[in-house]
């Protein structure tokens, strides 16, 4: 067993693979995937194929982050449906094994892009590509929960004001400096949480064009990655986040969005226009509340990284340079205060 984020006892793990995972057969080999800032993610060769394994990091961690249980649970429950997702095949709770829970899955052969502008394809694809992760994120809000078994995945109700709760919580308890935006972001929060309208669904909680697996040539997405942050919630969350790149800084180091750019020429949708087909696709006359939703995100996005820059600092961080993105907190905050002050004029 190993401590190190970066490593894994890959005799150990074979062994447990082996005893534990249909058809596997060792020895294996252990790559660890760059990125991956909260959950490390290794490509497992062995003699029976390839593997995904997704582990919470060793050491202290924050209440209910790196819930690596819950991903496995969610993938497993989506399996068959109309979301794409990697097949998964071992959930590991005992810490002894590599230092951490952990769950294998199959390793899928596809393209992650990392740039939301997508320079990589043509315009035509890019239209598709973002009209296909739309089209996916309206299908995950239509999943009968009941019916897939995660009823009791998340409480129902007052999401918002639970999810607050939460971010702000984690946001506290990774504070390395008082930031002022963000203390009259949260207050703006607090202020205008719009009442509990009843809508639940599946949510991902991270639906960013970063965590989708395209096909190797199709405009087609092959699995939706990174569920550790998904619950039972609000839709409108989710389709708030994935716009909410829309209102970042092309030129921004490190997040960059797509303010500024002439999305026509780019085949890529405008706010307006991607939030006009999702609400086609389930049905949804009007959009109440966008503002709150866009400003929760940035909230949320930048608590996230809070918490991942204190991790860093405690030596923790699956990404060496996960200490950088302390530096992102503010300028998220100040988005989102720019949000609000613009929706109201």
């Amino acid at each position: 067993m190993t401590d190190n984020v970066h490593e894994l006892d890959e005799a150990a793990l074979a062994q447990y693979l082996e005893a534990n995972v249909s058809g596997f057969a060792g020895p294996l080999k252990a790559s660890k995937f760059p990125g991956g800032q909260s959950n490390p993610t290794f490509k497992i060769e062995a003699a029976s194929g390839s593997y995904v394994l997704r582990r919470q990091p060793p050491g202290k961690l924050l209440k209910s982050a790196h819930a690596v249980d819950r991903e496995y649970r969610v993938l497993a429950a989506l399996d068959n449906s109309e979301v794409p997702v990697a097949k998964v095949y071992h959930l590991c709770e005992d810490r002894e094994v590599i230092g951490s829970m952990f769950y294998i899955m199959e390793y899928c052969e596809g393209r992650i892009f990392w740039d939301s502008k997508l320079p990589e394809v043509n315009k035509e694809q890019r239209s598709a590509m973002y009209d296909e992760m739309n089209r996916v994120l309206a299908a995950m809000h239509s999943v009968n929960v009941d019916e897939v078994g995660l009823s009791d995945y998340g409480r129902p109700g007052n999401y918002f004001e639970r999810q607050y709760t939460r971010w702000s919580s984690q946001y506290r308890a990774s504070e390395l400096e008082p930031i002022p935006a963000m203390e009259e972001l949260m207050v703006w929060l607090q202020e205008n949480m719009p009442e509990d309208d009843g809508q639940v669904s599946l949510v991902h909680g991270d639906y960013r064009l970063d965590n989708m697996m395209f096909h190797p040539t199709e405009p087609k997405v092959i699995a939706v990655l990174d569920w550790e942050l998904s619950t039972l919630g609000h839709p409108y969350a989710d389709l708030a986040y994935q716009c909410m790149g829309l209102k970042m800084p092309s030129d921004g180091k490190g997040m960059k969005g797509l303010l500024g750019l002439d999305l026509a020429e780019l085949g890529i949708p405008t706010e307006d226009e991607y939030v006009a087909r999702y609400c086609e696709r389930r049905g949804i006359d009007k959009l109440d509340n966008w503002t709150f939703y866009l400003a929760f995100s940035f909230f949320r996005l930048a608590a996230i990284v809070q918490g991942v820059a204190k991790r860093a600092i405690d030596g923790n961080a699956s990404n060496k340079d996960a200490a950088k993105n302390a530096a992102y907190v503010e300028p998220l905050a100040k988005m989102a205060m720019h949000t609000i002050k613009q929706a109201a004029k």
